[in-house]
């Protein structure tokens, strides 16, 4: 697994670079998560590597965060109601 915390995308150099290191350690699969956005030519390296590379993106770790509870805290909830029939039921 691997993270990056970056401004801008981050592209084909970085996944070549992580494949590497997968194969060294004789790894089959990896993940590598990026606050920002992974460029076409990133997606497209992995879509041709040989090893199984799991990319998440800011806006998918962000939806993971929520999900999950992971790093969010609750700001506000709300209660919502329905009439309950039965309490009208004249039987």
């Amino acid at each position: 697994m691997q993270a990056k915390r970056w401004a801008s995308n981050v592209g084909r150099p970085v996944i070549q670079a992580f494949a590497g290191s997968l194969a060294e350690h004789k790894a089959s699969k990896g993940v590598l998560i990026t606050t920002s956005g992974f460029s076409r030519d990133a997606r497209d390296s992995v879509a041709k590597i040989g090893t199984k590379i799991v990319l998440i993106d800011g806006e998918q770790l962000a939806q993971l965060m929520f999900d999950y509870g992971v790093g969010v805290a609750k700001v506000a909830s709300y209660e919502v109601k329905k009439v309950d029939l039965d309490y009208f039921d004249e039987g």
